[in-house]
């Protein structure tokens, strides 16, 4: 029997330090906890893979919260049942003691941890689509209140107005009128729908 830790941060920006002590805490060494630094919306994770070659019967899993292994629900579930069931090792959760299958492998003690599990993935993904949403809200106002995103327009160069008029009566074409300009067929086309 091994015990292994499971580690994730969204990015490579966050700092996994709070989630390696808990480890620590637990008592893993370095060497037995794997750690992802990428989203959790699926399971296409290297490090992730690498444990769940290794992970076999008997051994433990052990993540900081439910959230860590990942946000969509019906995945997580299914993380969960490959560990628990097909591979027949046990999963603790440290932020939730309800969620630790070492113990209580009887009916009761599985119909709780499966109950919980459902719920708090449930919630996990609940969060991450009210997170999408207040994004989306937040930019359709910025956006009402004449916040631009991306980055700022490129300016036109001064020759710009000369070729325009040539392209539009067609003395040049768009190409030619682009490359004179040293911008992009496509800026220029772009910026010539855009005139009046």
């Amino acid at each position: 029997m091994k015990s292994y830790g499971y580690v994730r941060v969204s990015t490579k920006e966050q700092n996994e330090a709070r989630q390696l002590l808990a480890m620590e805490a637990f008592g893993l060494t370095p060497d037995a906890i794997f750690v992802d630094k990428q989203s959790g919306k699926d399971f296409n994770r290297p490090q992730y893979k690498k444990l769940m070659h290794l992970l076999g019967k008997d051994d433990v899993l052990v993540i900081k919260s439910i959230d860590r292994l990942g946000r969509n629900y019906d995945e997580i579930l299914d993380q969960w049942r490959v560990i628990t069931k097909e591979k027949q090792a046990a999963v603790v959760v440290l932020d939730m003691p309800l969620l630790d299958t070492r113990q209580g492998r009887d009916l009761t003690g599985v119909l709780i941890a499966d109950i919980v599990l459902q719920l708090l993935s449930y919630i996990a993904q609940t969060e991450r689509e009210f997170i999408r949403q207040r994004q989306a809200e937040g930019i359709a106002a910025a956006r009402r209140n004449g916040v631009r995103f991306g980055p700022p327009p490129k300016a036109r160069p001064a020759a710009y107005g000369h070729c325009l008029e040539s392209w539009r009566r067609g003395e040049m074409s768009a190409r030619r009128a682009s490359e004179s300009l040293h911008i992009s067929h496509t800026t220029f086309l772009r910026w010539a729908r855009q005139e009046p």
